[in-house]
């Protein structure tokens, strides 16, 4: 059986969800749908599906199992709820919502209607992430010290104004961290585990008529005992791709986006020397940086392809939205943190 997917949404992220979709093994491009049928008919004729202009006629459609929610951050739960309710299987661009009330709606109701949920969060698919994420599990960086995120990325004036809803608390939730660097943010919590409290400054540095940050600074101190720095902006020039470190008693890796920028441990093994050589320069992308469009296929279709494996044998998501949730419960924390000017416990 091959799995129709219908994506619900237009933009840019819509149509780089039907170029991955388009490489899936037991899945193909259904249908799409927006609230302007002329929109979803023209993205449907580019695509090669069907077009609907109402999400409950292309819920209708016996050919959509799946639905890709590709619709602005703040406007992902109505469209959940919908799918969940009638029994199709739900994949969401991140963040999967913009407060955690609406994370556990979408969450509950996906249980409730048993219909398998994943937040997009293709980074973790990366081969290079994979890499530190189990040389993390085997203990070979000994004692976690340190674990960084930078993301100082660039988006000009004209990002925020032309959209529309870009910059707006009501639909992006957030700025420079809950849209762009939440990425980074997700891949530091998959690696140094789960968050205890944060100091936050947030701020607007590059841009004007927006509501949202597009500077943030964060002091983490994670329940490990180890500790951390999270920046994120979207007003750097020219813009670089985004970079995480982990720094630990017995080794240190520095990842930046697809590339191994460090890989060093006091017990080193034959193969460090080739994950060295592997991964020194595997990025072949701008990781979205300084261009939103700028971002590979791979991860999307690797996270797509384990949904769908998923869906036809009943395993686990690798993904789910409990996964996807913690990113948000701690750029929440770190807006808290900022607003109040002191530190604030991460909820769980």
């Amino acid at each position: 059986m091959s799995y129709g997917i219908g994506i619900v949404g237009t933009g840019m992220i819509a149509r780089h969800h039907a170029r991955a979709i388009a490489e899936l093994e037991g899945a193909h491009l259904a249908a799409v749908t927006s609230r302007s049928e002329g929109r979803a008919q023209a993205l449907a004729g580019e695509l090669g599906c069907k077009g609907y202009g109402d999400i409950a006629a292309m819920l209708d459609d016996p050919d959509v199992q799946i639905v890709s929610i590709c619709t602005p951050s703040g406007a992902h739960l109505e469209p959940a709820l919908a799918a969940a309710e009638a029994g199709r299987h739900i994949m969401i661009e991140k963040p999967i919502e913009i407060t955690l009330e609406r994370c556990d709606a979408v969450i509950e109701a996906a249980a409730k209607h048993g219909v398998q949920l994943a937040g997009i969060f293709q980074s973790r698919f990366f081969e290079a992430a994979r890499e530190v994420k189990q040389a993390i599990e085997a203990g070979r960086f000994g004692k976690m010290v340190l674990a960084d995120a930078y993301v100082k990325w660039y988006r000009p004036q004209e990002y925020y104004s032309q959209g529309g809803w870009k910059g707006t608390k009501r639909f992006d939730g957030g700025g420079a961290l809950m849209n762009q660097s939440i990425h980074a943010v997700d891949l530091l919590l998959w690696f140094a585990g789960p968050v205890a409290s944060v100091q936050a400054y947030c701020g607007v540095r590059g841009h004007e008529g927006i509501e949202v940050e597009d500077t943030a600074v964060a002091v983490l101190q994670f329940e490990s005992g180890a500790m951390g720095v999270l920046e994120g902006s979207t007003a750097v020039y020219p813009g670089f791709l985004k970079r995480l470190e982990i720094s630990g008693t017995s080794g240190s890796a520095i990842l930046e986006e697809e590339d191994l920028k460090a890989w060093s441990f006091s017990d080193e093994t034959p193969e460090d020397e080739e994950i060295r050589s592997r991964f020194g320069a595997a990025t072949k992308t701008g990781g979205g940086a300084s261009d939103p469009g700028a971002i590979g296929l791979e991860g999307h279709r690797k996270q797509f392809q384990q949904f769908v494996d998923a869906v036809r044998t009943g395993s686990p998501v690798a993904l789910n939205g409990e996964e996807a949730r913690k990113a948000v419960a701690l750029i929440l924390s770190v807006y808290q943190s900022a607003a109040d000017g002191c530190p604030v416990a991460v909820p769980r």
